[in-house]
């Protein structure tokens, strides 16, 4: 079957949720569904990888539209890991903010080379600030 990449930003955080528990990530997310779903009313930008109905992956970002796109997630189904999908995800993103200079993302500590792979480079000067998460 064929892999489908489209703008889902309808997207139900039931299948948010469970896509990040087969991606592994949802050890790094929260697990309360209000608040995936808040996640998701606040990107901008939500993309999907389906084959079929079944959902494999998703990067989800928020942009300013002119300078910068912050991608916040990206997983994909560890089934269907090493495929691609990841990569064609974050290219579908910014696609979708065509006037955007500037993609931005924080890595899982076990993706870097994932994302040294893709083509993002490596940034020392970042910083995270957390509020009470």
């Amino acid at each position: 079957m064929t892999l489908v990449y489209r703008l889902e930003p309808d997207l139900s955080g039931a299948e948010f949720a469970q896509v990040l528990q087969v991606s592994g990530l949802a050890a790094r997310r929260p697990s309360e569904l209000s608040r995936l779903e808040a996640m998701l009313r606040g990107a901008q930008i939500i993309v999907t990888a389906r084959e079929g109905a079944r959902l494999v992956g998703v990067a989800r970002a928020i942009t300013d539209w002119a300078y910068c796109l912050y991608c916040s997630d990206l997983c994909v189904d560890e089934a269907y890991q090493g495929r691609g999908i990841g990569t064609a995800l974050l290219q579908q993103t910014a696609q979708a903010a065509p006037g955007v200079k500037t993609c931005i993302l924080l890595s899982a500590p076990g993706a870097v080379s994932f994302y040294e792979c893709a083509g993002f480079k490596r940034h020392d000067g970042a910083f995270i600030f957390a509020q009470g998460v």
